[in-house]
């Protein structure tokens, strides 16, 4: 599933967010990550409860057509149509999405950022200004995960306007330009409490990483 996210943002469409980042950054001493995810998680359950749901209803209609009401007919038709479907699901991701919850989405979502966030030592920044864009494709979510030093200064409610601006992009398909202006919207903020000092340097890589929530 990886490859959504490589499509999302070309190697080219990443060259130039990468720029922005770092313009972006000489504004302020706060560092700037961006993560574009395919999924948050896999949704096995979603799978199985999808797969299970048609297998049945399309076994019922296959045994009517048979017009066979033995209960093993049933039972090998459904087990047939379940493999076939089941590997469905795995492979056509989008029919996932009617078997998830938007409460599991979310939850997901918000653990794959808080886990990329500290995984990618964005919490480790000498002040800890570190900053991290999360969007992840399949649950259509955008989270941006702030270090304590920025959340001692910056309210949370703030960055529901990045989350805006992102999401508004992703929606008319200009996701490039979105994304840049979130990264300069961000350091717009972060320069007022923390703007660049002379000693200054890049603690965080400016690549756009692409990859999986967990």
């Amino acid at each position: 599933m990886s490859d959504a996210a490589e499509k999302f943002l070309t190697p080219a469409d990443r060259l130039q967010i990468e720029a922005r980042i770092g313009e972006a950054e000489k504004r302020t001493s706060g560092e700037i990550v961006v993560k574009v995810v395919s999924s948050s998680y896999h949704y096995p359950l979603a799978s199985m409860l999808g797969s299970s749901l048609l297998a049945i209803l399309l076994g019922i209609v296959v045994a009517l057509i048979a017009n066979n009401e033995s209960m093993w007919f049933f039972l090998a038709a459904f087990s047939m149509l379940f493999i076939v479907l089941h590997e469905l699901f795995k492979r056509l991701h989008f029919l996932r999405r009617y078997f998830v919850t938007a409460s599991d989405m979310k939850e997901e979502v918000e653990e794959g950022a808080i886990h990329s966030f500290y995984r990618r030592n964005i919490n480790n920044t000498v002040d800890h200004t570190g900053i991290l864009i999360y969007i992840s494709l399949f649950e259509r979510k955008v989270r941006v995960v702030a270090d304590q030093g920025i959340n001692a200064k910056v309210a949370q409610e703030v960055w529901q306007e990045i989350v805006a601006i992102i999401v508004s992009g992703i929606r008319a398909k200009t996701q490039v330009q979105a994304i840049g202006k979130a990264v300069d919207r961000c350091a717009d903020i972060l320069s007022t409490h923390f703007p660049l000092k002379a000693d200054d340097r890049n603690e965080l890589s400016n690549t756009v990483i692409i990859g999986q929530g967990k």
